[in-house]
């Protein structure tokens, strides 16, 4: 529950808590703060009792943590139903992505290339058009500019 509070802040509670209430008095603040998140607690757990109650056998598997965004969708992507395992184990994005540096920094990623210069069907990206002659202008669009 409180798990992002570090050391100054507690400290700086506990001297805030001394400040407010006083020496004599914080012990029994602190005996009916105690109290009250006790009552809370078990009023919250019979609420959730009840509800199961109500829902019938057909929920007796259910979990209020389900009602969490965040849960929900994991739970329903870790669902074999959907095939989204096999989609995920079948798209390698490390693979996928030395391949395309190896084809822009020249390397062959595979040692025997396919028909026609390519390697596995694929465009090689690797060529370089021929040294351009002096004379040569690039394009010139007027409708461009």
């Amino acid at each position: 529950m409180f798990n992002d509070i570090g050391v100054l802040e507690l400290v700086t509670l506990v001297v805030l808590a001394v400040l407010v209430f006083g020496p004599d008095k914080l012990p029994k603040v602190i005996q009916d703060v105690m109290r009250t998140l006790r009552k809370i607690r078990e009023f919250s757990e019979s609420a959730k009792q009840d509800i199961r109650q109500e829902l019938g056998p057909e929920f007796k598997d259910f979990e209020f943590e389900d009602l969490n965004p965040k849960t929900f969708l994991r739970k329903q992507l870790d669902n074999d139903d959907l095939g989204l395992k096999e989609i995920r184990s079948s798209f390698d994005l490390k693979k996928e992505m030395a391949e395309v540096t190896d084809a822009v920094h020249g390397r062959d990623a595979e040692a025997s290339p396919g028909p026609a210069g390519t390697s596995g069907g694929r465009i090689d990206m690797t060529k370089k058009p021929g040294p351009a002659a002096l004379d040569d202008r690039p394009p010139f669009d007027a409708d461009a500019t």
